[in-house]
């Protein structure tokens, strides 16, 4: 339960807006857990051409594909439904291992992705040279190590092996540290979305389009990189 002074960080950490909207995200999922609001900012990665480690610098962190079926899928805290979806969608994971162990993952998507947490689909254009990325997870002991920049290196390794220029994903506005290592990376802004969800029904506000949505149905929001 929120207290005054917990009130009073999240104002602090959030800005005014998004701390009033986070305060409602929280009474509504603590009235039923299937409602909630959401808001997401969307932001534009540009793919690099210089790997941001250098020498030998993160080289005991191996990156490789972890396919269907794979054992590390088990180490993810993810349910089975939801990877099964993003396999079954075209989705590539990326996993950073130490030995045997899942220290980070990230996930890629070179058309439409179907969103697994509201009712969605992100469109990253132009299609030709965009991507999305999502569900960016490093271990909390690995955080302060070299496996966010190894796993993006070999990330923008890829994305370049497929001419895609940007790199699209969204960005809880209730998660500063995710906001602030995104800033770092030099992330250009590309919109805004709010969802509120009660129950069956979602209402969808964007500043991107379709701007606005209300319906049982699957908004497709395009999500497009910087000209």
């Amino acid at each position: 339960m929120l207290n005054l002074k917990n009130i009073r960080n999240t104002f602090r950490e959030l800005g005014r807006l998004n701390g009033f909207l986070y305060l409602i995200a929280r009474a509504l999922n603590r009235c039923d857990r299937r409602c909630n609001l959401y808001k997401y900012y969307l932001v534009a990665q540009p793919v690099t051409n210089t790997a941001r480690l250098s020498g030998q610098r993160g080289k005991s962190v191996i990156v490789r594909r972890v396919e269907r079926g794979d054992p590390a899928l088990q180490q993810m805290d993810r349910p089975v439904s939801t990877l099964e979806q993003r396999f079954a969608q075209g989705s590539v994971c990326l996993g950073a291992f130490k030995d045997t162990e899942l220290v980070g993952y990230m996930w890629l998507h070179f058309s439409a992705y179907l969103e697994d947490e509201v009712r969605c689909c992100f469109q990253p254009e132009p299609a030709n040279n965009a991507a999305w990325d999502f569900d960016i997870f490093i271990a909390p002991k690995h955080r302060l190590g070299y496996t966010f920049s190894r796993l993006w290196d070999e990330a923008d390794a890829l994305l370049r092996a497929r001419g895609v220029r940007w790199s699209m994903s969204r960005i809880s506005a209730f998660n500063p540290a995710s906001l602030a290592s995104h800033s770092r990376m030099g992330v250009q802004p590309a919109g805004s979305v709010i969802y509120v969800v009660v129950f069956r029904y979602q209402v969808m506000v964007a500043t991107v389009r379709p701007y606005f949505h209300f319906a049982h149905s699957c908004p497709t929001v395009i999500v497009r990189a910087p000209a």
